[in-house]
């Protein structure tokens, strides 16, 4: 099961973002290639394992919005995108997120007081980016139903977790050692479910 993620992690080559050990990989960066099948692959994970029931889905720019497009054509669920940039669009919620090797603005559109929603994103590893956007979800009074990510990646799912009280579901666990990535599952009635 996920054969074609797990291989497409342990072959990620490995950069330094300063400090950070980021891994390239098509599910979080968009390169080398992206397979149609991998993008599918992942959605019926996330559907057989999470089964997301929502208004909307939400997704994170950029490597989010691949993952939810293909979750919403499974689903049938429509998606909106948080941006990185303004549009000044009424009731645009700014955010403002750091992560591991960045740091800017967000721009939530779309989105409104009582939808019940599911946020989607490519990996959590820091936690920065998915903290800010469910902090400011839960300050709209949006109803987060579930927050999947891809792949989890360091600390950021625990940090998540104790700050906000949102489990985040993941399909697998990654870790870079001696500069290679280590795949580890997470099973369907595991820890981040």
């Amino acid at each position: 099961m996920l054969d074609k993620l797990k291989e497409s992690l342990r072959n990620s080559p490995v950069i330094k973002k300063g400090e950070y050990d980021y891994f390239v990989n098509p599910v979080t960066d968009g390169i080398p290639l992206t397979e149609p099948e991998l993008l599918e692959e992942v959605a019926e994970e996330i559907v057989r394992r999470f089964r997301p029931e929502a208004d909307k889905i939400i997704c994170i720019e950029a490597m989010g919005i691949h993952h939810a497009t293909v979750l919403s054509l499974k689903t049938g669920i429509p998606f909106v995108v948080v941006r990185k940039r303004r549009y000044g669009l009424p009731g645009e919620v700014a955010v403002h997120q750091m992560t591991g090797y960045s740091e800017g603005e967000l721009y939530i559109n779309g989105v409104d007081s009582g939808d019940r929603v599911v946020v989607i994103d490519d990996v959590v590893s820091t936690g920065g980016t998915l903290l800010a956007v469910l902090e400011a979800l839960r300050e709209m009074d949006v109803d987060v139903r579930d927050v999947i990510t891809v792949i989890d990646k360091g600390e950021g799912s625990r940090v998540v977790r104790e700050r906000t009280g949102f489990t985040v579901k993941s399909l697998v666990k990654v870790d870079v050692i001696d500069g290679r990535v280590k795949v580890e599952d997470i099973p369907a009635g595991g820890p981040h479910d």
